[in-house]
């Protein structure tokens, strides 16, 4: 039996509200305690100091926009600010359903309230005010009281309103609009169960142990199988939760979304319509797993999604992404390889690329004994062979937005660019260090070397990367990777499982890749904000740091030849067209992204998109005139119409057109420019004679 809610009559709740914790969550959260305590590498136990930082992160996940509860709720729950860890030790969850319970009630509250009066609210909003939304909210205290509250309420809706006016949805459909979408939040709202309630608590407390340690409820459970098997038909994006809205974290390599090209990291989701010409479904203020299995269908199927661009903010602008649903197949994320062409006086170097955009090996395969089993070395070993046949003089390595995959695989390649020694060094939680690499002196690619890496190249990569930058086997060419640097472990519970954080990874130097990531020799601009995406990003996140290194040998002096190769880099790229168009087009994200507040007087908000729209053009522009093409009176980057299929076959068929890659050309010049640093073999057998 579980533990009677004596105090829910103290908090004033309707008993139809009440939701219950049954026997098998305390026996659950009893387990997963222990199993947090006793084999989480941070070794935190749960105490008071914990206790209270659980209470605040289990606030933050149900109300972090400070919408629905007051100041007065928040000093009821006071009470339970270093308790909590002494009742969840006995399976008392009492705590986090009373507070779930008094939330809820607020937010059926408000929620009826807004559907029952938003007509006569968009009716009477006047947008010649002058007035301010705030974008940032976690500045923003607790409101004294509940007319507070209507007040944010009604700049929150204004705001609203005035988005989809300037996104050119019909007058007479807004309010209809935000209805339906307040209505289903409702309808939601009805149906949250113990199971929603328990998951809710227990990753408000798993993930102060870190952001990769997690709850699995037993329908999460089921949907993280299928996406580990790489059965699920879909488009092949990872999504999370941030506020009301379903924010892309990362897109899988090979996948729908990546081939199609629109869909990009911290893109906002905010509709999802079926077919060509389904009906777009608001799904701002959906869980999770409700857009996940709306976005979900069969193969071959079109779904098409609302997306509010992560450049956008503040400039009301929408887009509507078509992409068909498939399958990831393994054959689709193997290695590939291309031939740069770059010009050096008169002749031109050959530079082989290979491109991997997953860790990958067909384990089941291999274990039938299949002799041409897929593995990621397996493929790269071909096409390095290939590469050297047709006469390149140096191999890039393209790791961008290789989220990782099988260590074994990131080991074994490593093994192809070494002579023998140790690759990655993996700490435990109980403290003992394991160590792995190429055991055996064999064969290895002894030619120049690059790896061009970027934020979202995180794991598995990271240990590569980090093992040719420690072994000064090549440059690291990019930006600086991901930093996911710790190895996670499933535990079965009572009901569902435990995702934990058992292990860290380190480098043979005796650095963590964990939060810093590997930092390149050489840095490109940045294409994603540091703030947004990334471990860095990541609340709890494990610091970075450091153990004994591992004696190896080193193949080149880089130190002499990476001052020289970032000076011929800088000199080339400040020239260069399409890099000061990327970097003026990343300051002018930065200028986005530190708006605070926008305006909800509709002819200034108007004056700010085309502010921002005019800024953008004058850059497309300048890189159109610095390459001798013609200029434009605006933006072509107009949103389509969805209903004339005509118009998004035709952006589909731009989108196959062949666009230079100037951070890999990038990577290819500077590959060739350390060749050829004078007096400095590069390589043992393939640098050439000339100099630069």
């Amino acid at each position: 039996m579980a533990l009677p809610l004596i105090c829910l009559s103290t908090l004033s709740l309707r008993a139809q509200a009440v939701i219950e914790y049954s026997d098998e969550q305390r026996e659950t959260m009893v387990e997963m305690i222990d199993q947090l305590e006793q084999r989480h590498y941070a070794k935190h136990h749960y105490d008071d100091a914990m206790s209270s930082a659980h209470l605040d992160s289990y606030i933050d996940s149900l109300d972090g926009a400070k919408m629905f509860l007051t100041a007065a709720d928040l000093g009821e729950f006071e009470k339970y600010r270093t308790v909590m860890d002494d009742e969840l030790h006995e399976g008392n969850l009492e705590a986090g359903f009373v507070i779930f319970n008094r939330f809820q009630q607020r937010l059926e509250e408000r929620l009826d309230r807004v559907v029952t009066t938003l007509p006569e609210a968009v009716a009477a909003m006047d947008f010649s005010v002058d007035e301010n939304y705030e974008l940032e909210t976690d500045e923003l205290g607790w409101a004294s009281s509940q007319a507070e509250l209507d007040e944010r309420w009604r700049k929150r809706l204004k705001n609203q309103v005035l988005s989809l006016k300037l996104a050119d949805k019909a007058e007479d459909e807004i309010a209809p609009t935000l209805n339906k979408r307040y209505a289903s939040q409702l309808k939601r709202v009805r149906q949250y169960n113990n199971q929603d309630v328990f998951q809710i608590y227990a990753n408000a407390l798993t993930e102060l142990y870190d952001p990769h340690t997690n709850y699995l409820s037993p329908r999460r459970s089921e949907n993280f199988n299928i996406n580990m098997s790489l059965s699920l038909e879909g488009i092949g994006a990872v999504l999370q939760v941030e506020d009301e809205n379903t924010k892309v974290a990362r897109l899988v390599p090979a996948g729908p979304a990546d081939k199609q090209g629109e869909l990009k990291p911290s893109d906002l989701i905010v509709g999802v319509g079926q077919g060509e010409k389904g009906d777009i479904e608001d799904v701002v203020g959906w869980r999770l797993d409700e857009v996940v299995d709306l976005i979900r269908g069969p193969k071959d199927s079109i779904v098409r999604l609302e997306v509010i661009p992560a450049k956008s903010k503040g400039t009301d602008q929408h887009k509507i992404i078509t992409i068909v649903r498939n399958e990831v197949k393994l054959e689709e994320q193997s290695a590939q390889k291309k031939i740069l062409e770059i010009p050096d006086g008169d002749r031109t170097i050959k530079v082989g690329v290979i491109d991997i955009p997953a860790f990958y090996i067909d384990f089941d395969a291999m274990r039938r004994g299949d002799k041409e089993y897929k593995s990621t070395t397996r493929d790269v070993k071909k096409l390095l062979a290939e590469l050297q046949e047709e006469g390149v003089e140096g191999i890039v390595i393209d790791l961008r937005n290789n989220g990782g995959g099988s260590l074994q695989e990131a080991n074994e390649l490593t093994g192809l660019f070494i002579e023998y020694g140790p690759t990655v060094q993996i700490r435990h939680s109980s403290r003992r260090v394991w160590r792995d690499g190429k055991r055996l002196k064999t064969t290895y690619y002894d030619g120049p070397l690059a790896v061009l890496i970027n934020r979202l190249s995180a794991s598995a990569s990271e240990i590569f990367a980090g093992a040719i930058q420690d072994y000064q086997r090549g440059l690291i060419v990019g930006d600086r990777s991901f930093g996911k640097g710790t190895v996670q472990t499933l535990v079965p519970l009572t009901e569902g499982q435990l995702k934990i954080t058992e292990s860290k990874f380190y480098r043979i130097s005796g650095d963590s890749t964990q939060h810093r990531g590997v930092v390149p020799d050489i840095a490109f601009p940045s294409l994603y904000d540091p703030e947004e995406i990334g471990e860095s990003s990541l609340d709890h996140a494990l610091n970075w740091d450091q153990i004994n290194p591992v004696r190896h040998q080193r193949y080149n002096d880089l130190s002499t030849i990476v001052p020289r190769v970032t000076s011929q880099f800088e000199l080339r790229s400040s020239g260069n067209p399409d890099f000061i168009y990327l970097q003026d087009q990343l300051d002018l994200a930065q200028q986005t992204r530190l708006i605070k507040e926008i305006p909800l007087n509709e002819k200034v908000r108007i004056a700010l998109r085309e502010s921002q729209e005019e800024k953008a053009l004058v850059i497309e522009n300048k890189r159109r005139k610095a390459l001798g093409e013609e200029l434009l009176t605006e933006l072509e980057d107009e949103p389509l119409d969805e209903e004339d299929p005509d118009a998004l076959a035709l952006e589909e068929e731009e989108d196959t057109e062949e666009v230079p890659d100037v951070l890999l050309t990038e990577a290819g010049n500077i590959l060739v420019d350390a060749l050829l640093v004078k007096d400095r073999a590069y390589a043992v057998t393939a640098a050439p004679t000339e100099e630069k």
